[in-house]
């Protein structure tokens, strides 16, 4: 008499493969993903005592790019400013190994994860010299933009806004509308 639970077996696990298939490769609702990022935020939080940042890790390699060149940026003016927030990175002597470049890596490690599993990791062509130039004007406007607003829209806005910063609100209404503004350059001008 032959058992019914190989076959059980085999569907089951055609069931786990769908189900993980679907996880996988299928969108999530944004919903998920704004639950998701506020866990990992708080979680963050609560275990390094920093919210999640991006753009001062960038700043730290830039400064150390720059001194390997010679110059000390952390005499400019801007530094001078937050002079509590960079000491205990300056402190430790070497401004490429800190917290956020961590959060940094873990962040483009994540997303590469992400994308192979989803099967969606693709290399483009870039479509044209003017493509090229707005990505470069774009990308330099960006980054001086966030060190105008100490943080980009992760860290001056995502993280700002839990913890009650006005700042947060100002930011995230600018960024709206500088995004408009934006868009209408783009369409007009390069696409």
């Amino acid at each position: 008499m032959g058992s019914i639970y190989p076959k059980d077996k085999i569907k089951n696990s055609k069931d786990k493969m769908k189900t993980i298939e679907k996880c996988l490769k299928k969108p999530w609702p944004y919903w998920i993903g704004g639950i998701l990022l506020g866990v990992m935020n708080v979680v963050l939080l609560a275990l390094v005592g920093i919210s999640w940042q991006i753009t001062s890790g960038f700043l730290l390699w830039g400064v150390g790019i720059l001194q390997w060149f010679g110059l000390d940026p952390f005499r400019w003016e801007y530094f001078s400013h937050f002079k509590s927030y960079y000491d205990p990175l300056i402190s430790s002597g070497n401004v490429f190994i800190n917290k956020y470049t961590i959060l940094n890596i873990g962040v483009v490690i994540g997303s590469l994860i992400a994308t192979l599993l989803a099967s969606q990791f693709k290399w483009k062509k870039i479509k044209s010299k003017k493509q090229f130039i707005a990505a470069l004007i774009g990308g330099i406007m960006m980054g001086y933009g966030t060190r105008l607003a100490v943080g980009c829209n992760i860290g001056a806005f995502f993280s700002g806004i839990p913890s009650f910063s006005l700042h947060a609100w100002v930011f995230g209404i600018f960024a709206m509308l500088g995004t408009g503004v934006g868009v209408k350059i783009l369409v007009r001008f390069f696409i």
